[in-house]
Order: C-alpha cells, then sequence, then structure tokens
C-alpha cells in the first residue's frame, strides 16, 4: 500500500485519490519483485547476483500523504519459533548501525507488539523516519510467518536513504 507521494509530482488527481484505493501502480509491482533479490543478492566478478527467492506483490495507492505499508508472508529455510522470529527482528542490526552513522537509525527494525501496529499516521515517523516499523507478527496456515511492515517513503525510501549509503560508501572507502 503505497503513499501518494510516492507517484511524484505532481501525483494522483485529488479526485481519483479521496475516499479511494487505486488497485494499479505502473512498474511497480515488477520492481518490488526484483529489488529484494538484487539486494540482499551478492556480488561476484562485479555483478550483482540476485538472491535465489521469489517475491510476489501486489501495489496499491492508497490516500495517505507518506508511509508505505505491506504486508508480508514468508516460508524459511527452517521452520523457527515465533519468540525466535520475534527476537531476530527486535536484535536486528546491519553495518550502519555497527558504525554508528549519523543517518542510522537505533533500532533499524522497531517491532510493535499491539495487534493493531503499526499504522502509517502514527509509525512512520520512527527513528527520525528512518526506521521499519514491524508488527502483526504471526504464524500463517500457508506459509510460515506473516506481519505487517511500514516504511516512510520519502525519508527512509529516497532522501534518507541515500544520505545513509552515501555516508556508508564513505565510511567503506568507495567515495572520498
Amino acid at each position: 500500500m503505497q503513499a501518494l507521494s510516492g507517484a511524484g509530482y505532481p501525483g494522483v488527481p485529488s479526485y481519483d485519490a479521496v475516499d479511494n484505493v487505486i488497485p494499479y501502480v505502473g512498474g511497480e509491482e515488477p520492481k518490488v519483485e526484483r529489488e529484494p533479490q538484487k539486494m540482499l543478492g551478492t556480488l561476484r566478478d562485479g555483478q550483482i547476483v540476485p538472491a535465489a527467492f521469489v517475491t510476489s506483490a501486489h501495489c496499491n495507492r492508497v490516500p495517505v500523504l507518506e508511509g508505505h505499508l505491506e504486508c508480508i508472508s514468508v516460508e524459511l529455510e527452517r521452520k523457527a519459533t515465533l519468540d525466535e522470529v520475534t527476537a531476530a527482528l527486535r536484535d536486528f542490526r546491519a553495518l550502519p548501525q555497527e558504525l554508528n552513522l549519523p543517518s542510522a537509525p537505533q533500532p533499524p527494525l522497531v517491532l510493535r507488539d499491539e495487534p493493531d501496529r503499526p499504522q502509517i499516521r502514527r509509525d512512520r515517523d520512527a527513528g527520525n523516519g528512518m526506521a521499519t516499523v514491524v508488527g502483526r507478527v504471526r504464524e500463517c496456515p500457508i506459509l510460515d510467518y506473516k506481519f505487517v511492515a511500514l516504511a516512510h517513503n520519502t525519508l527512509r525510501g529516497a532522501a534518507g536513504g541515500s544520505v545513509l549509503n552515501a555516508e556508508l560508501m564513505l565510511t567503506q572507502g568507495y567515495i572520498k
């Protein structure tokens, strides 16, 4: 469920957005299906080798200004307990957190235990808009687990994500 700001300027006409959910966002579904494999892939001989998993996406434009919300179901390589899954989410830290980069949210994932969270208006600004908020983690009758994830599309997804990437590249010696 993608915010109106994800459409860029001039965006979605107001009469199309108000009191509506648009069940098609041109070009987004293939992108959402490809990007995770690239991001979680490996670099080999100067080329990205995509990770070996499949993603199926639905993208809808929803009448909120900022914040993308995903409903996710996953199948794990090995069956984990609910406590293991929630601990992995709660304890997750990546290189930006280890390096204490200025734009890196501490923690990068905020796990909410309430049954009605995350909510876009209440949770999109977690970690100054740079954290991902995860909630409703529960067993899935088809795959292993399902949950809801929320990210601020303009802060984490665009501007802030670029700044964090530049900070990481600087500390790793890729840029000077």
